[in-house]
């Protein structure tokens, strides 16, 4: 991932694997989209915004591999600044209102931990 993390193309190739078939291979564009989230320093906002329209298309995909590579998006975007944060809250909660059990367990993975103490104190702004 730190390879693919580096390449200009890397966003658009998360969101063309996310959009595959094969476990792994929507796996690995999910987890390319948490390590573009991780490591990408001072990226804008608005460059995320295709990942939470995939995470939402893609959270009711029961496949383990596949949900928890969601939820770690999901995460990881939510966990860059307070507007992000806020937004990333906002699709886990819709997730846990889905009829999907795939879906509502991402919103509730992601929710527990994007709202958390620890990393709310993280993304405060000093005082």
């Amino acid at each position: 991932m730190n390879l693919f993390e580096r390449w200009p193309g890397a966003y658009a190739k998360a969101l063309a694997w996310s959009e595959r078939e094969e476990e792994y291979v929507k796996r690995a564009g999910f987890v390319l989209m948490a390590r573009l989230a991780q490591g990408a320093r001072g990226g804008p906002n608005d460059s995320y915004a295709p990942f939470f329209a995939a995470i939402a298309r893609e959270a009711g995909d029961a496949r383990n591999g596949v949900k928890k590579a969601v939820s770690w998006a999901l995460r990881q975007i939510g966990k860059r600044n307070l507007v992000l944060n806020a937004q990333a809250a906002a699709l886990a909660r819709e997730l846990k209102q889905s009829q999907s059990p795939a879906a509502r367990w991402v919103g509730a993975d992601a929710l527990r931990e994007l709202t958390s103490p620890a990393v709310q104190e993280r993304l405060a702004p000093p005082a």
